[in-house]
Formats: C-alpha cells, sequence, structure tokens
C-alpha cells in the first residue's frame, strides 16, 4: 500500500471545502480526517456548506461544523432546500455552488460518493464536479438502509482517541438524529473498524479519489 503524506515539503494545505446535502453528512463522512487535518495543519481555514439544513437542524450543523474545526472555520454556508428534494431544485443548487466558487477557493474537496443511492448525495456529488476541476476532490461515504457501500480507494488511518473523539462530537452535536436506529456510536466504530482492515490500520475513514494528478 503506497502512504502519501500531504505538502510535506512543498505548498501547505491552505482550504479546505466541506460539502454535505444534510447537516450531519460531513462529520459522518470525513469527520476524524477533518480533526485530523486541522490539529496537523493549524494554518488551513476550513469552508462548510450544507444544503438541507432548516430549523434545529441548521442550529446543529452550524454547532458541530465549530466543533469540529474550531477557529480554523473560516465560513458556514446553510440552505434550506427540503430533505429527500434536492435534484428537483438542481438549478437553484447549482447556483449554490456557483457562489462557493466565488467565496472560496479551496486546496482540498470532501464531498460525497458518485453512486451514493440517496438522490440528494448524488447531486452534491455531481455538481462538486461540474463546479470544481483544479481541485483534488475526496468522495465520502455514508452508512444507510440502502446498502450502497463501495470499494473506496483511498483511506485515512485514525487511532482509537480520534475515533472516539469524532463519535462524541457527532453523537452530541445531533439530538434530532438520536432516535433514528442507524445513528449510533456502534454504526460509526464498525464502519471505521472495518475500513480500518482494509488500510492495514486500526481504524480509518475511507474516500474515492477520482483523479490525482502526481508531482
Amino acid at each position: 500500500m503506497l502512504h502519501l503524506v500531504c505538502h510535506p515539503g512543498g505548498r501547505p494545505l491552505r482550504r479546505v471545502l466541506c460539502l454535505g446535502a444534510h447537516a450531519d453528512d460531513i462529520e459522518i463522512g470525513c469527520g476524524a480526517t477533518l480533526l485530523h487535518l486541522a490539529r496537523v495543519y493549524p494554518q488551513t481555514r476550513f469552508y462548510w456548506a450544507v444544503f438541507t439544513a432548516r430549523g434545529e437542524r441548521a442550529a446543529e450543523a452550524s454547532a458541530s461544523a465549530k466543533a469540529f474545526v474550531g477557529d480554523a472555520l473560516e465560513a458556514t454556508a446553510l440552505w434550506d432546500f427540503q430533505d429527500g428534494f434536492l435534484p428537483y431544485a438542481g438549478a437553484e443548487v447549482k447556483a449554490c455552488f456557483e457562489q462557493i466558487k466565488r467565496a472560496f477557493v479551496p486546496d482540498l474537496v470532501f464531498t460525497h460518493y458518485r453512486e451514493d443511492r440517496h438522490q440528494d448525495h448524488r447531486l452534491v456529488s455531481d455538481l462538486t464536479w461540474n463546479t470544481f476541476r483544479d481541485q483534488l476532490v475526496l468522495e465520502y461515504e455514508i452508512p444507510k438502509f440502502d446498502g450502497d457501500l463501495g470499494r473506496p480507494n483511498g483511506y485515512v488511518a485514525c487511532d482509537e482517541a480520534l475515533l472516539e473523539r469524532k463519535i462524541r462530537l457527532l453523537t452530541a452535536a445531533f439530538a434530532s438524529q438520536a432516535g433514528k436506529g442507524w445513528f449510533s456510536e456502534e454504526t460509526f466504530r464498525a464502519l471505521a473498524r472495518l475500513r480500518g482492515i482494509e488500510a492495514n490500520a486500526r481504524y480509518a475513514e475511507a474516500f474515492y479519489c477520482r483523479k490525482l494528478a502526481l508531482f
């Protein structure tokens, strides 16, 4: 397995864009990775965008973004599109992407897995690639009823302490999701353990990297 270190002696990682269809997607998909980046690259700035954040969910998303990356959070952009109906507002969502593009030029973009069976997730992934052409894009995964987990080709290993911090922040931030059977510490720990096995590590978060320019 090839291990790469981000910018070991070259241009540092400065700007990270985090895109999520729903209020907890970013944290579920790449929360441990973001905690790691915020710690290792203290100069990095994060832009947090969530497209279906209404009422309580908007407040949760805003507070969670701050909890995960702290003062490194440059901006939080929240829209109140209806959950489950995102593709039917495609033009309006695309306009939001253009707004983000004008406000923030990232080095790295985290977005949804393109083959995710949730329609909101797929639209966000498609528009990510439609909008950002000069950035490294990593697609994260969300466990769900559809059983659409794929075969990722990128991993970020994390130790037990980092994973537990992610889970603690995630479950504390999204009290509105506590009644859902899948939203549990057991789910998040199990997926991280499975991906850890694939990465030859104890725990890991997994990503899909479709295009990578080397050197």
